[in-house]
């Protein structure tokens, strides 16, 4: 009888992935893009790999998924949420945006907002719904993005399993390296349903932080201003 070896079993996308980032001596945190390191094909394959172990939990937790309608496709359905919606700022590249000279050499206060943003805890995957303003002092070399990019770019940040605290740090490094101001603020207001739902299950508190850079550490009536006019309210 002649001894055959049987194939090797195809690696997961999700461990060739990962192995492609050790190599490159990188972070996958929960708040890092990891883009650069999927291949074509690989986010098809990784909505059947999370459907299957999303599936695998659903039985853990005694779902009936064969014979309940309203769960038979909620393992699939949840696995294409994460990749293509709530998560999705891991998995694609950042969006692109055009970038204009300031041509008039505008160097007064700019201020960008409300921007509407979503997110989910980090710490129990809950969802945090929050808004953004961003204030700019621009130069005469700084870039100037249109409108909508500020949304854009935070929503890309955003859709990450993030804490706030840091999230509103990766839109400041972001923002700061694009446009290139003498200042920089962003301010972030959120209610996290990690405390909604859960623990003290208190809906009344918001958390509210703000980053601030350049002009707008150092000048106190600048500073002043910005919180001034963006008036924060329930």
């Amino acid at each position: 009888m002649t001894d055959k070896t049987l194939p090797a079993a195809p690696q997961p996308a999700s461990q060739r992935i990962r192995e492609r980032i050790q190599r490159a001596q990188q972070r996958f945190h929960a708040n890092d893009n990891i883009s650069a390191f999927i291949e074509a094909g690989e986010l098809d394959e990784l909505l059947g790999e999370v459907e299957g172990k999303l599936r695998g939990v659903l039985e853990s937790l005694v779902i009936d998924t064969q014979s309940d309608h309203n769960t038979q496709d909620t393992a699939r359905r949840v696995a294409k949420m994460y990749l293509t919606e709530i998560f999705r700022g891991r998995y694609v590249a950042q969006p692109p945006v055009t970038e204009f000279p300031n041509a008039e050499h505008l160097n007064e206060l700019m201020i960008v907002g409300p921007i509407t943003v979503r997110s989910a805890c980090s710490h129990h995957l809950c969802p945090i719904m929050g808004r953004i303003w961003v204030g700019l002092l621009p130069n005469e070399h700084s870039n100037l993005i249109g409108l909508s990019k500020y949304a854009r770019l935070a929503e890309w940040i955003m859709s990450r399993p993030q804490i706030q605290e840091e999230a509103i740090t990766q839109i400041a490094n972001l923002l700061m390296d694009k446009v290139q101001p003498d200042g920089l603020a962003v301010v972030m207001e959120a209610d996290h349903f990690c405390m909604h739902w859960r623990g003290v299950k208190d809906n009344q508190s918001k958390m509210t932080n703000s980053v601030m850079r350049g002009a707008f550490l150092t000048n106190a009536s600048l500073r002043r201003e910005f919180l001034s006019l963006i008036q924060i309210k329930s």
